[in-house]
């Protein structure tokens, strides 16, 4: 007959706390490990002073009806730091180039031969700043361009998971999971001397049916592998100029698609 006296109680009890700690050890650790994958992304993105990508993004919209719809997108950007930037977009409602030369941004309707310029002297990061909260028309991937990509992907997350690797257009890449209080997002970092992204995808989480934006990355290239043209606009095709506001119709979300009510 076996005795149990105190020793074996504090024991078991010991065994079994341990046995509970082990996963949480082992999700921390899987935390710990993806956040270390995003910061060495951030980190190899930052200390690149020119980038091109080519660019295919599909953006999820749920009408008032409830019925979701998807519309694709492609494009390219090409990135001098710290102030220069080109961005195309094709699409089935806009065609549009955008302009910045450190200076000035300029937004191009190609099929409706228009253009419309703004001031907006400083850099990149202040650009795609400007361009989201001052003028409506948010740049391609814009978190992934920022120096501190990292802290802006960072800001309000409350669970990270590192969910192994996938392939991306042919490239190994580890794959991560990130939930906040509104979206959740995931990104494919490619694996290797040079992780920069191949595909993120966020999620409206408190958005009726959770629509989603998605944008897959290709053709990547940086340094002296960039060729891109001058950043100051030149008028090839004798475009008008007209105001921003009268620029109708150049975003991936055309005027007359609604989206869905919150949950």
């Amino acid at each position: 007959m076996i005795r149990w006296n105190t020793n074996n109680a504090l024991s078991t009890a010991a065994f079994c706390l341990l046995l509970g700690l082990i996963p949480q050890a082992e999700t921390l650790a899987a935390e710990a490990e993806a956040k270390s994958l995003l910061k060495a992304m951030s980190d190899y993105l930052a200390s690149q002073k020119a980038i091109s990508f080519a660019y295919d993004s599909n953006l999820e919209v749920v009408t008032k009806d409830h019925q979701k719809l998807l519309l694709a997108s492609s494009g390219k950007i090409e990135l001098g730091r710290p102030d220069k930037l080109r961005a195309t977009r094709f699409g089935g409602f806009a065609n549009v180039e955008m302009v910045f030369d450190g200076k000035t941004v300029t937004l191009v309707g190609k099929d409706i031969n228009l253009y419309t310029q703004v001031d907006l002297p400083g850099t990149v990061e202040h650009l795609v700043d400007a361009m989201r909260d001052k003028l409506g028309k948010p740049v391609p991937g814009a978190d992934l361009l920022l120096p501190d990509a990292y802290d802006k992907l960072m800001e309000g997350v409350t669970d990270v998971k590192d969910l192994g690797s996938g392939v991306i257009g042919g490239v190994e890449c580890d794959h991560l999971a990130f939930r906040a209080k509104d979206v959740d997002w995931q990104i494919w970092i490619a694996q290797g001397e040079t992780p920069h992204p191949c595909r993120y995808v966020i999620t409206a989480s408190q958005v009726d049916q959770g629509p989603q934006y998605s944008i897959q990355i290709s053709d990547w290239k940086t340094g002296v592998d960039v060729v891109a043209e001058d950043y100051s606009f030149v008028n090839k095709t004798d475009a008008r100029k007209v105001d921003l506001t009268d620029l109708a119709d150049i975003d991936e979300l055309p005027d007359h698609l609604a989206t869905g009510d919150d949950k």
